[in-house]
């Protein structure tokens, strides 16, 4: 049995949601930019946030991963409240994987180095076990045979692709995306919508905030609307796309579906 066979390790630890987000709120000075949030999260469920520009849906994942502090509310993940600082904190990034808009990938470490970096300074993993372990990560996002190149010789997909890997390293409980495909130029979305649907499919823990409709209509278990900083409404993607409940999201459709 070892640490990482989470089925045999508690029997306990899976019997909630993995993460709750419970009356969450969040002010940037005067600006009100999550009002009351509450949303669960089951192991293995694909949340997809969407909603218009300033609706807080980044926001929302940056508090998760405690990027950003909140002033009102409680974040848990696994039953247990978000740490305030210190090693708790970076254990709680380790366990909650981040995927941005922009790579944020070292441009002076090769691929490889980018994504055994974590697993080397965080998880004390040795240097021939973390190299193991990306190379094969490398492999599984398509993009192995780039892993002694530099960032800056990759394509944005490529490039993106290997941030998943990197995230996908630390081993996470949960994967968080920021509109990972929305500084990819068109033909570069597909490759890496692909492997989050295949992260999807392997029941990985997964909160994605896109604009990609197509990506939350196949991949999503639910679908939340977020509009002026609050949760106007969720449901399956069939329900959501077809049936909205309330206007703003009927309005916010009709405006995105139209071509």
């Amino acid at each position: 049995m070892t640490a990482e066979d989470s089925s045999v390790v508690d029997p306990h630890r899976d019997s909630g949601p993995l993460v709750e987000i419970d009356a969450v709120n969040k002010w940037f000075g005067d600006l009100h930019v999550l009002k009351d949030i509450n949303l669960d999260v089951a192991r293995g469920e694909v949340i997809v946030v969407i909603g218009p520009s300033g609706s807080g849906k980044s926001t929302l994942c940056r508090v998760i991963n405690r990027l950003e502090p909140i002033q009102q509310g409680q974040i848990r993940l696994r039953g247990e409240p978000l740490p305030e600082e210190g090693k708790q904190l970076a254990k709680h990034r380790a366990d909650v994987g981040m995927v941005f808009q922009a790579f944020n990938l070292f441009a002076h470490k090769t691929v490889l180095d980018n994504v055994t970096l974590g697993p080397i300074k965080v998880k004390r993993r040795s240097a021939k076990e973390a190299r193991e372990k990306a190379q094969t990560l490398l492999d599984r996002v398509g993009v192995g045979d780039q892993a002694h190149k530099y960032p800056a010789q990759l394509s944005g997909g490529q490039q993106q692709r290997v941030a998943i890997a990197r995230a996908l390293a630390m081993e996470p409980m949960v994967m968080l995306f920021d509109e990972p495909t929305s500084a990819l130029d068109p033909e570069m979305i597909k490759e890496v919508l692909d492997v989050m649907v295949d992260l999807a499919e392997g029941g990985m823990t997964m909160i994605v905030v896109t604009h990609e409709m197509g990506f939350a209509r196949t991949a999503a278990n639910r679908v939340v609307f977020m509009a002026d900083g609050a949760v106007v409404e969720e449901n399956t993607p069939d329900e959501f796309f077809t049936n909205p409940k309330s206007d703003r999201a009927k309005d916010f459709l009709s405006k995105i579906l139209t071509h």
